[in-house]
């Protein structure tokens, strides 16, 4: 699937992996995943440290929108080529209970090997850090499928913890089998970051970006 893989980049993906999703019982029609993820830019990252701001609402719509095209041209290809396909885009996801999908991009994205999921819940990277946003699309295509990540290699970093403004992250480290709950209360970090925005830029969206600014993977990668 080298055809493919460049024809995402193309089109503007960083980062592309291919991931076998069998084992989650989700889709058995379109057992296998393709995670697309494009990065933030170090201009982007620096403006946020004090929180978000208009130029961070603005390239986390373009960035969005752009990552939809992405997979929708993926999905294309892979139905072109006689194989059945499904985007995953910000208009065809929708939340199941507590802020949750029913296969989140970073589900797909560690199974494909890209990272793993950080102490914030965000997907760490170690091209990008966490200033990554990312997509993915089911299909029933065999595809190269990468080496899934099953634990956090956050080690003892507590900086996403320490910094974050909810005081939503637990501290505890993630690994395949850990709920979601045990690592950060998502309420307490959405309705913070809502805050901060509505305080700050006066829109109604979830914006904050605080931990994946001080992680040190994201750092590292900005420099």
């Amino acid at each position: 699937m080298n055809e493919l893989k460049e024809l995402l980049i193309s089109r503007g993906a960083d980062l592309v992996g291919f991931a076998d999703l069998r084992d989650l019982d989700i889709n058995h029609e379109m057992p296998f995943g393709v995670s697309v993820g494009v990065k933030l830019s170090a201009r982007l990252v620096e403006s946020i440290h004090d929180g978000p701001n208009m130029f961070y609402f603005e390239e986390y719509e373009r960035l969005n929108n752009l990552l939809d095209q992405i997979v929708n041209a993926g999905a294309q290809y892979l139905s072109g080529k006689g194989y059945k396909a499904l985007p995953q885009t910000t208009t065809s996801i929708s939340r199941i209970e507590n802020y949750k999908t029913e296969l989140p991009h970073k589900t797909v994205a560690t199974r494909a090997g890209l990272g793993w999921i950080g102490k914030c819940c965000l997907l760490v990277t170690h091209e990008y850090g966490s200033a990554v946003r990312l997509s993915s699309l089911l299909t029933n295509a065999e595809l190269d499928y990468g080496t899934p990540v099953t634990e956090s290699l956050c080690e003892n970093c507590m900086e996403c913890a320490k910094n974050c403004p909810a005081n939503a992250i637990s501290g505890k480290s993630w690994n395949r089998n850990r709920d979601r709950s045990e690592l950060i209360d998502v309420h307490k970090c959405q309705e913070t970051a809502r805050k901060m925005v509505m305080e700050k830029i006066n829109k109604n969206v979830t914006l904050c970006g605080k931990c994946f600014v001080v992680c040190p993977y994201t750092m590292k990668s900005m420099k």
